[in-house]
């Protein structure tokens, strides 16, 4: 098979895609379709040598030299006039890498790790295209930024720090005119507002689509998928330090957003993909799906480039159940094992996962107090070992002059937290779904005004900047490892001067303290796909997890 120059346009501008399959690999002309974002791998076969295969690789220079830029490392790119700031150098290199899809006409993945700056590196790259000119249509050009409602003051902030001279607009809250829209240079809107908002904003030609938070469109069939989907850009960028959280279907997601037909249809990519990586662990295609996406992919964490970073300790705080806690523990415990079982004989592990869950909630509520248990039997327990544990801890932790994050997913908890720390007159702030002055919070807790900042881990694990704490404290441990180091990340990040510590409270024999085992366990296959999820466990898992309290073997 030979690509020939008549492809040069189908390949530099097609957004469709032809899947190589057994049966039908080449068009009524002989010819393979292949997508623009393939180019840097053909050109990698071709430098192999020719005709490897049976396959040949005849194109001009020109195009030949496009892919050859699209598979390398970039040039260095002086920044703009119009950015008032100094990039760190893996910094400079994430500016230049999206420079370079910009100038190839490429969208892309920035997936640094929380807290490399994936804000700044954005916010040099809107700064340059705002050098570049007008765009090809006849609006302005404007550049439009989608972020969870909860970072856009963190977003306006850094805009107006690094990049001044354009003109931002914030698209949310009651005053939306379009009129005022038209004359600025940047939006930065919430994904709600957007969704809200589509038929206002769908028809605007962007320069550049930057979703934060990208994995908020992890599931390609929910309504906000759609709409960034149909948004109109010159360029599209995602920013997420998880890019995919449980399976590789949220990766796909993405970059159905980025390249149309990049990686085929759902159907194809779980047919060619997901099955042989997640189901048998195939190495080969996992490597295959590796190289296709690594030109339009940049992922750095912080153990490689940010190596001035103060150091990161992880304390693992054990807690033991007793009396009457560990005997309501063992009540519930017995009772949901049963009924577990009872269901999955009915209807499958697949149909019993509602009962699993509530089984699995309960028990981790036990753990971190049983008044969050909605039981009669629960509400006249009055033990929790866990917060008698923090209480002496953050007493200690604040008498020694430390900083402190605490992170709980339950609201609740923080609530009965909140009642301890005003019997022991101990000062704190609190951040749930429900704060709205945000930013003010966190500017009263970097000025060093108050020791504690409690958090709830749904509303502040991302979009934070918390450098002044140097202790972070998980109250209960989440299922997705991801999440708890995104929240440990709101202290570990760029601008750190300090050593920082993670604790993370674990009841001994409970089922805490099995799921941080399987966690391990599952490392490995963590990083190379997907994290683990409660939606993972199988029947031995549960089994495993459900063992008796004093059992003491894992």
């Amino acid at each position: 098979c030979h690509i020939v120059s008549s492809m040069r346009r189908a390949c530099t501008q097609s957004a469709s895609i032809c899947v190589i399959s057994s049966d039908k690999p080449l068009n009524r002309a002989g010819k393979l379709k292949m997508h623009k974002l393939d180019l840097p791998r053909l050109e990698h076969w071709a430098g192999a040598g020719a005709g490897i295969g049976g396959w040949d690789w005849n194109a001009p220079e020109s195009l030949r030299e496009f892919a050859r830029g699209l598979g390398q490392a970039p040039a260095p790119v002086a920044l703009s006039d119009k950015f008032h700031g100094e990039l760190r150098g893996y910094q400079h290199e994430g500016y230049a890498w999206l420079q370079n899809l910009h100038r190839h006409g490429f969208s892309g993945l920035l997936a640094d790790d929380m807290g490399l700056g994936k804000t700044v590196q954005t916010l040099a790259h809107l700064a340059a295209l705002h050098d570049s000119g007008a765009d090809n249509s006849n609006n302005r050009p404007i550049s439009l930024i989608v972020a969870p409602t909860s970072v856009l003051g963190n977003w306006r902030a850094e805009a107006q720090r690094f990049t001044p001279d354009l003109k931002l607009m914030l698209w949310h809250g009651q005053d939306r005119e379009m009129q005022a829209l038209k004359q600025a240079d940047l939006v930065i809107t919430s994904y709600g507002t957007l969704l809200r908002d589509e038929t206002k904003l769908a028809h605007i030609h962007w320069r550049l689509v930057v979703l934060d938070e990208a994995q908020a469109i992890k599931n390609p069939r929910s309504k906000i998928a759609a709409c960034v989907k149909r948004l109109q850009s010159g360029q599209r960028l995602c920013l997420s330090g998880t890019p995919m959280e449980n399976h590789l279907g949220e990766l796909w997601s993405l970059f159905d957003f980025l390249a149309p037909g990049f990686l085929g249809d759902a159907r194809q990519f779980q047919q060619l993909y997901r099955t042989p990586i997640e189901k048998h662990q195939d190495e080969r295609r996992a490597a295959q799906l590796s190289k296709r996406v690594q030109a339009f992919l940049l992922r750095r964490r912080k153990d490689e480039v940010a190596r001035d970073l103060p150091p990161k300790t992880e304390i693992v705080r054990s807690v033991s159940l007793s009396g009457t806690q560990a005997a309501l523990y063992e009540t519930v415990r017995v009772s949901m094992e049963r009924r577990i079982r009872e269901a999955v004989d009915q209807r499958g592990l697949a149909g019993s996962q509602i009962i699993i869950l509530d089984a699995l909630l309960k028990l981790r509520q036990i753990c971190c107090d049983p008044r969050l248990v909605k039981l009669e039997s629960a509400q006249k327990v009055t033990e929790s070992a866990k917060l008698q544990t923090l209480m002496h801890m953050l007493v200690d932790m604040i008498e020694e002059g430390r900083r402190i994050l605490l992170f709980s997913q339950f609201t609740e908890m923080l609530e009965l937290i909140e009642q301890e720390l005003h019997a022991r007159q101990i000062h704190y702030l609190k951040l749930t779904g429900r704060t709205r002055n945000r930013q003010q919070l966190v500017e009263q807790f970097q000025q060093g005004e108050t020791p504690l900042f409690l958090i709830s881990l749904k509303a502040g694990g991302t979009g934070l900047n918390l450098t002044a704490a140097d202790t972070v404290i998980h109250y209960d441990p989440w299922w997705n490892p991801a999440v708890e180091n995104q929240a440990s990340d709101r202290a570990h990040r760029i601008g750190q001067d300090k050593p920082v510590f993670v604790y993370k409270l674990i009841c001994e024999n409970t089922l805490e303290q099995r799921i941080q085992q399987m966690q391990q366990r599952k490392s490995a296959l963590s990083e190379q796909i997907y994290d683990f999820a409660p939606s993972k466990l199988q029947e031995n898992d549960l089994e495993w997890i459900l063992q008796p309290l004093q059992s003491a073997d894992a």
